[in-house]
């Protein structure tokens, strides 16, 4: 068996890790399992998640029940191709999925992972237009602070000065940018923080195919938590000025900001709706994009009379099975409750990290807790910090964030929440 140090070393000059290099200076961890919040790392070090791998995590690890589903359809098929097949997993899911969002979603198509989901928004909305005869309805208005993927579509709707994709603006679409709203959670929307977005939709309607935004929170970007009085507003001006809503929910869905759905905070439902992450509770990758039966049946009688796009892995039935078996699981579960008790933690352990200088605000929204420093942060002497403290939490640019498994309990929270404190005092 190779050693550990050899594994890392072989890491370290082979393998690419999200928004890294090779020979990278900043530390990665092997991994040896991961049960319950708690990882284990091969040298027997073990780490409380505080990240549910990125939200997506929400059961934890190696639930007994996903696993139980991967195996029974695991013997029947891991993988089918999707097209002129299907399958009993896919289409349950889809169904489910119908049956749990907004009424006007009801047409599902599943992709590999968010960014795709994305990309198909995206793709849904102009030949939307073009069916319609609107060719002229191709750009996308979003907002600063956003982000939404990494490929190519998504990037050009991620924040363009301050986003990880700044780099590539010169090969991107170029789309419609509105200044993101000020007003938090709580606040009323004010004419200042919607005049930016009803200004470029008043200019440039006629060109504009959808409106992208994630609802409430916007997380890579800045994790920035927004009013629910604002999305109503934005939902209003699309309907006044004819162009589609599209919400991004790949990150807020399924329970995180304390509603199944962010946008039910603002009751409102959007044209089409992209979700993923903890859609099959962090152990595969899958994602899907909801759109209405009015945007389906336009493509469908417009030219060429079909959707373009089609992944080879769409609808994978072991992914599927697994997302069926996790939203099942969800909604069985307490997980409101849950949630809010996550919350009052959160919101009473992190609280203390205001009083330092260093500290720019402390926010918590639903299991969501932030805590923006005034500087950007240094990665590689931060990240062991966490970890000699038994935790796991990976913190970036002025940002350390926790979005930790549903299932985590109060004593676990709180060793998790404790860590954090102590390194951010310390910092």
């Amino acid at each position: 068996m190779q050693t550990i140090n050899t594994l890392l070393e072989q890491d370290r000059h082979h393998v690419w890790h999200p928004y890294s290099i090779t020979q990278s200076e900043i530390p990665v961890y092997l991994v040896k399992s991961a049960q319950g919040v708690t990882i284990t790392l091969m040298d027997g070090t073990t780490l409380i998640d505080g990240m549910s791998s990125w939200w997506s995590a929400v059961h934890g690890y190696n639930h007994p029940r996903l696993n139980q589903a991967i195996e029974q359809q695991l013997h029947n098929m891991a993988h089918i191709m999707f097209g002129g097949l299907t399958h009993q997993a896919a289409i349950e899911l889809a169904q489910l999925l119908v049956d749990i969002t907004p009424a006007p979603l009801q047409t599902v198509f599943f992709s590999d992972s968010g960014s795709v989901a994305v990309e198909v928004a995206m793709k849904m909305a102009i030949q939307y237009w073009h069916a319609k005869k609107q060719t002229n309805k191709k750009r996308l208005l979003t907002l600063r602070h956003g982000y939404h993927g990494d490929t190519f579509g998504a990037m050009s709707v991620s924040d363009p000065d301050n986003g990880m994709h700044s780099l590539f603006n010169n090969s991107l679409l170029q789309q419609l940018f509105a200044d993101a709203p000020n007003c938090g959670f709580y606040d009323a929307c004010t004419i200042e923080d919607i005049t930016p977005l009803t200004h470029q939709l008043k200019n440039h309607h006629q060109e504009i195919a959808a409106v992208i935004l994630e609802p409430i929170v916007q997380g890579a970007g800045g994790m920035r938590f927004y009013s629910p009085d604002y999305l109503r507003q934005v939902r209003e001006l699309c309907n006044e000025y004819n162009v589609l809503l599209i919400l991004d929910e790949i990150a807020t869905g399924f329970g995180r900001t304390g509603k199944l759905f962010a946008c039910e905070h603002a009751n409102i439902a959007p044209d089409i709706l992209c979700l993923g992450k903890a859609l099959t509770g962090g152990y595969m990758t899958l994602a899907a994009t909801l759109a209405t039966d009015e945007i389906a049946d336009n493509i469908r009688q417009g030219e060429p009379g079909l959707f373009m796009h089609g992944p080879t892995f769409m609808a994978n039935p072991l992914a599927c099975a697994t997302a069926l078996a996790s939203v099942k699981l969800l909604l069985e579960s307490p997980w409101q409750d849950k949630v809010k008790n996550i919350a009052t933690l959160l919101q009473q352990g992190l609280n203390p990290c205001q009083q330092y200088e260093h500290v720019k605000e402390v926010r918590v929204l639903g299991a969501i807790g932030v805590i923006e420093l005034h500087q950007a942060i240094n990665l590689q002497s931060l990240q062991p910090k966490f970890v000699e403290a038994g935790v796991w939490v990976r913190p970036f640019n002025k940002l350390i964030y926790l979005m930790p498994p549903f299932i985590i309990t109060d004593q676990e929270l709180d060793l998790l929440i404790t860590a954090v404190v102590k390194v951010v005092a310390e910092m």
